[in-house]
Formats: structure tokens, C-alpha cells, sequence
């Protein structure tokens, strides 16, 4: 894959800093064990405190699976569309879920998609393509107008945040603007398929359902932010309120419960689902820029790793079992890809 060559290339460091402290979030809970083989690859989750939505990574058609609090299917919702590698959900305020078909580990795609269910189980593709190249997205944030925004997965901790330049088209496809960073720093949380380099790599995203907090995840760890305008990118320069999420296999999902719980969830058949009680209550209300997680508003040039700690230069034998660790596990992807 390209990320992990781009990767060998510059691992002479890694952005590094001071971690945002959390304001004590309740610590992570069981909520219930994913038990179905059906649900193997958990990648995208939505909550209404009564019933769960689940998506796989990946996938040959469009199939989301309703679950109840216990994490067993009620019923599964299915399209014929044939995706090429949904990575994340969301669901807006009339029930109409939206997968972000945008993952693309070889930087190949030549656009990328959104498929919108409604709550009649149409779907329609919106196709978009981003105005600066390739890039591998696991993350959707919707904010409460139903504006889409697509955070990137990067290796160095500066994932990209997209937008839609104007009204989504179908088929399309839709131009995307870039609209702003967020800088997230190395944590010492265990968990995830690749070490350390997992707790700079954004795989999912979640909105409260009335836009007021958002949130970003890595493999290892949560970041929560006050939206009280409901604006994302606003939101995205306050300080978060980090929540470690230790021991995820990999973790890719992430939702909040209308009372503000954050429920977590990782790929992997007998995994659990796990809440963080008070999560949203806790998010920050500082408007100043973050000093470990960081993002720049719309039209502002991304920050430099001066902004930061600098860029710590890593022990050779460190660079190289994250590259070889980073190789392998993007192999294990690209192969499931190619059975499908």
C-alpha cells in the first residue's frame, strides 16, 4: 500500500506532543458481546439508546444490521448496491442512515462515495472526489444541517477534513473542499492491530444527534468535542476530552446515545461493545486550539510540527517493526479485498 511506502519514507519521526488531559469520563464498560459471524468486520455504529445500526467494513452490497441492546440482529437491512470498502456510519434526525463508502487502502480510487438509505431502504449514491489526490477515509462526522464530513486516516497524525463544495449529486460526482486538519499526538494506549502508530490513525466518527458534540476515534483512543453551535469545524479547534479506549483488537467503531454515552466497538467475532457513561457531558468548552489535537478552520493552511513537541526522532529498530508491522497489516487488507 502506499501509505505504508510514503510511511517508510519519512519514519525518521512521528508528530508527537502533550495529550490533551481528559476530564474524567467515566473509564470504558461492557455493554454487550458482538457474538454474530455475520458482523465479523465491525467498522461503523449508530445509536438511538434503544436499537443499534452496524456496518462491516467492506462489504459486496449494502447490509446494515439492526441490533438491540443485547448486540444481537433484529433484522438486517440490505441493497444491492455493490460498495467498494464502507468504512463508517451515520444516521440524520429522520432516520435516513448514511454509509461513507470511502475507504481506498491502495490510493486508487478515482472518486469516492456516500450511499444514503433512506428509512424506506432506497439507496442513492452520491459519488464524490476530493480536489488534492487519493486518500484512505474512515471517518464521517454529519453535522445537524446533514452537511457530510470526511476525516482521513494518515500515518503521521494530520488527518484531512473534507466537505462537499456544494449540494450532493447523484450520481455525481460531487467535488470535495478541504477544509481543515486535525493533528492527533502518539498515546501510550494499548490496543489496535499496528502499536503505537494506532493512536494517531482516525478510524471512525460520531455526532450527537442534535450536532451539539462530536467525536473522532483512533484504534487506541476517543477524542470528544463541544459543538454547541453545531458547527464541526469550530468544534474540531476546541480541546477535547481524550478517553482512552484500551484493548480494542481494532478498534473502528464509534456512536453516542442520545443521553451522551459513547459506545465503542472493534472488528473481531466475539468482541465486545463498551460504553463511557457521561462522555458528551464531559467534552471541553474552551474555544482555544488544542495542544495535542488540533484542527485548522476552512482555508487555513495546516500547522507545522513546530506547533507541536517538534518530531522526536525514533529508535531504528522502532521505525522498522512499524513499518514491517504497518506492511503486514495492510497486506492482510488488501488480500481481503482482493477475495471479494
Amino acid at each position: 500500500m502506499r501509505w505504508v511506502v510514503a510511511f517508510a519514507a519519512v519514519s525518521l519521526g512521528l508528530l508527537s506532543g502533550p495529550v490533551p488531559a481528559s476530564a474524567a469520563p467515566a473509564a470504558p464498560e461492557p455493554l454487550c458481546t458482538m457474538k454474530d459471524s455475520r458482523i465479523g468486520e465491525l467498522s461503523g455504529l449508530v445509536s438511538d439508546g434503544k436499537q443499534l445500526w452496524a456496518i462491516n467494513d467492506g462489504g459486496s452490497k449494502v447490509q446494515v444490521f439492526v441490533l438491540g441492546r443485547d448486540c444481537k440482529v433484529q433484522k438486517v437491512l440490505t441493497e444491492k448496491t455493490d460498495p467498494f470498502d464502507v468504512e463508517d456510519l451515520a444516521r440524520t434526525p429522520d432516520g435516513t442512515l448514511w454509509l461513507s463508502d470511502t475507504g481506498d487502502n491502495q490510493k486508487g480510487r478515482l472518486t469516492v462515495a456516500l450511499l444514503e438509505m433512506s428509512p424506506q431502504g432506497k439507496v442513492t449514491v452520491h459519488r464524490l472526489t476530493y480536489p488534492d489526490g487519493q486518500h484512505d477515509t474512515e471517518a464521517l462526522i454529519m453535522d445537524k444541517a446533514g452537511t457530510p464530513y470526511l476525516i482521513t486516516k494518515d500515518v503521521l497524525g494530520e488527518a484531512r477534513v473534507y466537505r462537499p463544495s456544494g449540494p450532493l449529486a447523484s450520481p455525481g460526482p460531487t467535488n470535495l473542499e478541504k477544509v481543515g486538519t486535525v493533528k492527533i499526538a502518539t498515546t501510550d494506549t494499548q490496543g489496535g492491530p499496528v502499536g503505537s502508530i494506532g493512536s494517531v490513525l482516525v478510524t471512525g466518527g460520531a455526532s450527537m444527534a442534535d450536532g451539539s458534540v462530536i467525536a473522532l476515534r483512533t484504534y487506541t483512543d476517543a477524542y470528544v468535542y463541544a459543538a454547541p453551535d453545531g458547527d464541526v469545524l469550530a468544534a474540531l479547534q476546541r480541546n477535547p476530552v481524550r478517553i482512552p479506549l484500551p484493548g480494542e483488537k481494532q478498534g473502528e467503531a464509534i456512536a453516542f446515545d442520545p443521553d451522551g454515552t459513547l459506545l465503542s466497538g472493534s472488528e473481531g467475532v466475539g468482541q465486545p461493545l463498551r460504553t463511557v457513561r457521561g462522555a458528551a457531558a464531559s467534552a471541553a468548552q474552551s474555544v482555544a486550539p488544542a495542544e495535542g489535537t488540533t484542527s485548522t478552520g476552512a482555508g487555513a493552511s495546516a500547522g507545522s510540527a513546530e506547533d507541536g513537541a517538534g518530531l522526536p526522532i525514533l529508535p531504528a529498530a522502532g521505525i522498522t517493526l512499524a513499518v514491517v508491522g504497518l506492511g503486514w497489516f495492510g497486506f492482510s487488507k488488501l488480500r481481503r479485498r482482493a477475495r471479494r
